[in-house]
């Protein structure tokens, strides 16, 4: 068994999210991939089985639980497979659905863009809001007041949190064990904390206690949420492309390019990934 390792959504292998990737998980247990998967101690490693043609079933295991779905994961292993057989259109059989993937080469490396499930988004309770902001140690007034909190799906529910500045977004050292319990309480796979920096580019970091990781670096189901959050608030009128920046404050930049129609709740996300050497 291989144990492949990417960088997702950078052209750089000191970028981006690193991501596992088995390419054939082929008569591997829960209990073997759950400890492959804490043994290579990234926030995700995605483990495949081979079907027909370019098909392939998915799932995905983070240091301490399996996840329903992991979008810089799933940009890894088409850039992999692309690698291996040739670029072109895949299907990834995953626990939220089938997801629909296109690869082409381009001169920074290989590029993946996945077709989301489809999104949806609600407001975030007064209770939920509070009790997060006070495991991040934000105020209200921290928030910017045209972006209200969602409770944003795209395969996870990812609580949005808008900042209503840079600096603000920049200072983050929350309580780990706190926030651990509330997304566990909720459901929710990590946070979304965002800056506008103007209508199509956007700051992101992205807690993930859950997973036993303080934060990931790129994220891509997080992103495909932030795209159904953008639309259910009316913000997209026009089919629009979204940037996405997110990695920077931990030193490992990452761009997510994201596409957003008003009249479809499906949301592509696009982003290059590249082999981290051993």
């Amino acid at each position: 068994m291989e144990i492949l390792r990417y960088a997702a959504f950078t052209s750089e292998p000191t970028g981006g999210n690193p991501a596992g990737v088995v390419l054939d998980a082929t008569g591997l247990d829960d209990s073997t991939m759950q400890r492959i998967a804490a043994d290579v101690g990234y926030s995700e490693t995605a483990f495949v089985w081979p079907g027909d043609g370019r098909n392939y079933t998915l799932r995905y295991f983070s240091p301490l639980a399996e996840v329903p779905f992991c979008g810089h994961a799933t940009i890894a292993t088409a850039v992999a497979l692309a690698e291996r057989i040739g670029p072109g259109e895949l299907t990834f059989g995953t626990p939220v659905g089938d997801i629909a993937i296109s690869t082409a080469g381009t001169a920074p490396g290989y590029r993946a863009t996945l077709i989301s499930a489809p999104t949806r988004s609600r407001e975030a309770s007064a209770e939920e809001t509070a009790g997060a902001l006070a495991a991040l140690g934000w105020a209200a007034e921290d928030l910017d007041p045209e972006l209200p909190a969602h409770v944003a799906f795209a395969g996870n529910e990812h609580l949005v949190l808008a900042a209503r500045s840079r600096a603000r977004l920049a200072d983050l050292d929350y309580d780990f064990e706190a926030l651990k319990e509330l997304m566990t309480e909720r459901g929710w796979t990590t946070l979304q904390l965002i800056w506008r920096e103007d209508p199509v580019t956007f700051h992101s970091r992205n807690p993930f206690p859950v997973g036993g990781v303080v934060e990931d670096p790129a994220t891509g189901a997080a992103a495909a949420a932030l795209g159904g959050y953008l639309r259910e608030l009316g913000l997209i009128t026009a089919p629009q492309r979204v940037t996405i920046l997110q990695g920077q404050d931990m030193r490992r930049p990452s761009t997510l390019e994201i596409e957003v129609s008003p009249t479809d709740a499906r949301v592509s996300v696009s982003g290059i990934a590249v082999p981290i050497p051993e």
